[in-house]
């Protein structure tokens, strides 16, 4: 039987982040909901085409969303808190950016800082943004779904629907995506403590079904659910639970169930996934192709097999020949469907907009369009022979071959210096409690000392600024006496209402992971390589594709500057080598961990240059330590272990006198909270504010002994705390930490941010310190 091409799904944002301008206008008021919801229609129709001229035969719908899948389904099952219900009706927009963004009855802005009021037709008070967190191990955000005991469902909207009547009258017969009841559940929490969201899912599968025989009826054939919690680790409950949802949804007539998990190996849960009735199953052979043997041998015969063997995650070519190696035998024996590892959500759109790239490298890459030619260029090799497509394949292996033997991916040097790392260079030499002292003795901070994060408002006139030195509008030295203005202005500021540890404002830096790629050896950048991180905030990861190291300083001269300014002391701010690591698109052809403590290595020479410029006080950001942390338990500590030994790697080389930071972005860290011990920073920061400071417990049960700065003020949203609401969540840090451990600082940096919220919020944080410290420490 033929071999059929099958996409997971397709990058959202467009070719030229369209629906990012689209949806911003929105939130600022430029357009209205009838043109957000054309632009969006029009992205979604040139993304079927695309596929569709591609030579794809499963097209994917309602893998689209205007901000996040995940929330899109809550919403869809009716899982809306209360305190969002009165702004709107489930399918309005005014509800469902509330959830995603939080809601403030003045003027706002959104998460690229655009200027304009928040588009509000709705009622209602202000309300705070459901929490959000990391997808899996990927750099992409989700909407946590909030459900309590008793939760009612109901199908609220039928967006997978409308998508697929939508694509039928385009003529494209398309297989809608849907999250899974059982990865949603396992996604969710709850404020009640001890609740199993699992639970729920009795009263979850009538809306399943529902939705479903709606489908069908619609004249979908095949609906692809997605549950990629079956390659966690999970209970015997979890999977009991996988066995009654399916077995209820197969019994839905007129539908077949392609059940799609990616991200990893199915391991232990593999006799589940293929006891279960559905008609196929995806697996992921690029992160997991050891699992294709047990997968055919335990399949049974009528099941449709679809094989993830192109990389949706990554941005290298192929191994054309190397993947019809593996899949030729059994093409034609059974149903099979050639696919990408997962959707191509967290890859760019289309190489062939990239027009500086070194062409070398250019040749060694793929994004989502070219995926899509991998795809059919297997399907006709292993339909019709490999002679049918005998010029693509000689085309892929040159670039294969050239990309493995060329100079420009090895360098010597780099890979003798990292052998000759000894465990003196992974560790400071003085215990936490001795540093401390020092450093406390040589800051002479208050208690409960405020700070920011990092980065301040990338305004229109900065990015407009760097745009014309980039293009060569604006002379070099005009460009830097612009960011010292900027740096100026900013440092007297922040003196000003009364910040203790300033930061210079970052404004000379595009992103903090391209700004180091873009000094360091090894690294390319594209044009047009934007990927989504959530909501309309999109990035454009680095390429690593060579050995990695530091030519010269990157950042000693803008923080020298800055603290020329100001007898306050000034962070040096750095990017930690686990999380450009992790934010960048890898090369795949020695082990993340050898390229990591090359980068660790280059930042250990920045930091040393740092302290010897006279900085005390250094943030190696490692924002994304956790985010590659393995899915499988038994992975995990390897993983954990380089990580650590990498960052301290890249801080074990100054004096105890000068204070090392981290900071952490949304994360669950009960798994790693020992690794976060390890790192031995002597302060980190993280973002508690949506959690109300839960995700702190975790480093009261570890008994953490650093200092530690839990998040007070939600930058991902355009409300504005007030002092109150700071003061509130600092007094809850205080019931779990000692005031003695405790910094006061923003969730993350501000750049993304605009200056007329940052202000009050600032102040507001500040006055929440000083209310603070007179309500917890002792006068006298």
């Amino acid at each position: 039987m033929p071999v059929t091409a099958a996409n997971l799904g397709f990058p959202r944002i467009g070719p030229r982040r369209e629906l990012k301008t689209a949806t911003e206008a929105y939130w600022a008021g430029k357009i209205d909901q009838t043109e957000l919801l054309e632009a969006a229609a029009g992205l979604r129709a040139a993304i079927w085409a695309r596929q569709k001229a591609a030579g794809i035969e499963v097209i994917p719908s309602n893998d689209f969303s205007l901000y996040d899948q995940v929330l899109d389904t809550s919403v869809m099952l009716g899982a809306i808190p209360d305190i969002y219900r009165a702004i709107g009706a489930p399918d309005s927009l005014d509800l469902y950016f509330a959830m995603a963004r939080g809601r403030q009855t003045r003027a706002g802005h959104d998460e690229a800082a655009s200027s304009g009021c928040i588009h509000d037709h709705g009622t209602g008070g202000d309300v705070a943004a459901q929490e959000m967190t990391k997808w899996f191990d990927t750099n992409y955000h989700y909407m946590v779904p909030e459900v309590s005991p008793g939760q009612a469902f109901a199908l609220s909207t039928t967006k997978p629907i409308d998508h697929f009547l939508e694509a039928k009258a385009l003529g494209y017969h398309t297989r809608p995506v849907i999250l899974g009841p059982v990865t949603w559940l396992l996604l969710a929490k709850s404020k009640i403590g001890g609740f199993d969201p699992l639970s729920l899912l009795p009263g979850l599968l009538p809306v399943y079904a529902e939705l479903l025989a709606k489908l069908a009826a619609a004249g979908a054939d095949w609906v692809q659910i997605d549950e990629p919690a079956l390659v966690l680790d999970l209970t015997d409950a979890a999977r009991s639970a996988c066995r009654s949802a399916y077995t209820e949804l197969a019994k839905v007539p007129g539908i077949k169930l392609m059940l799609a998990t990616y991200f990893g190996a199915l391991g232990d849960n593999l006799e589940t996934a293929l006891s279960l009735p559905v008609a196929g199953l995806h697996v992921d052979l690029v992160r997991a192709p050891e699992q294709l043997g047990p997968v055919l041998i335990g399949a049974r015969a009528d099941l449709v097999l679809s094989l993830g063997v192109i990389d949706g995650r990554n941005i290298w070519k192929a191994d054309l020949a190397a993947i019809l190696d593996r899949v030729e035998a059994i093409a034609g024996g059974r149903d099979i469907q050639i696919a990408p590892s997962c959707s191509l959500l967290h890859t760019p759109v289309d190489l062939e907009l990239e027009k500086t790239l070194d062409p070398q490298i250019r040749g060694w890459l793929a994004f989502a369009a070219q995926k899509l030619a991998e795809l059919s260029t297997i399907v006709r090799a292993l339909n019709h022979g490999r002679d049918s497509v005998s010029e693509a394949l000689a085309e892929n292996a040159v670039a294969i071959a050239g990309r493995r033997d060329s100079p420009l991916t090895n360098n010597p040097r780099v890979r003798a210096r990292v052998a000759e790392i000894t465990a003196n260079w992974t560790r400071r030499v003085t215990p936490f409690a001795e540093r401390i002292q020092l450093q406390q003795a040589h800051l002479n901070l208050p208690p409960l000392p405020t700070t920011t994060i990092g980065s301040f408002p990338q305004t229109t006139e900065v990015r407009k600024a760097r745009a014309a030195h980039d293009k060569g509008d604006l002379a070099t030295p005009d460009y830097e006496l612009f960011l010292r203005e900027e740096t100026k202005r900013t440092i007297e500021w922040q003196e000003e209402i009364g910040l203790d540890v300033l930061v210079h404002g970052e404004f000379e830096r595009n992103d903090m992971v391209q700004y180091f790629g873009e000094q360091l050896t090894g690294f390319a950048f594209s044009r047009a390589g934007w990927v989504q991180s959530y909501g309309s905030r999109c990035v454009r990861p680095p390429i690593i594709y060579g050995d990695v190291s530091r030519p010269k300083a990157m950042t000693v001269a803008w923080w020298d500057y800055a603290q020329s300014i100001t007898t306050l002391p000034v962070k040096g701010m750095l990017t930690g080598p686990v999380t450009i690591l992790n934010w960048s698109f890898v090369r795949d052809d020695q082990p993340r961990s050898e390229t990591c403590r090359q980068i660790a290595l280059a930042i250990r020479d920045e930091v040393i240059d740092l302290e010897r410029a006279g900085c005390q006080i250094i943030q190696i950001d490692e924002a994304a330590l956790r985010e590659g942390l393995p899915l499988h338990k038994a992975d995990q500590r390897q993983y954990l272990d380089w990580s650590v030994e990498a960052f301290r790697i890249s801080a074990s080389g100054v004096r105890p006198q000068t204070q090392i930071h981290t900071h952490m972005c949304y994360s669950e860290f009960n798994e790693i909270i020992d690794s976060i011990g390890a790192m031995d920073a002597d302060v980190i920061s993280i973002e508690t504010s949506r959690s109300k400071m839960e995700l702190l417990d975790a480093f009261v049960d570890y008994e953490y002994p650093n200092e530690i700065g839990p998040g007070v003020y939600d930058i991902h949203s355009p409300r504005i705390p007030s002092t109150q609401e700071m003061e509130e969540l600092l007094l809850k840090a205080a019931e779990r930490l000692s005031v003695q451990q405790l910094w006061v600082n923003p969730d993350c940096g501000l750049k993304t941010r605009a200056w007329e919220d940052v202000r009050p919020a600032l102040v507001n944080m500040v006055a929440a310190a000083k209310a603070a410290r007179a309500a917890l420490i002792p006068r006298g």
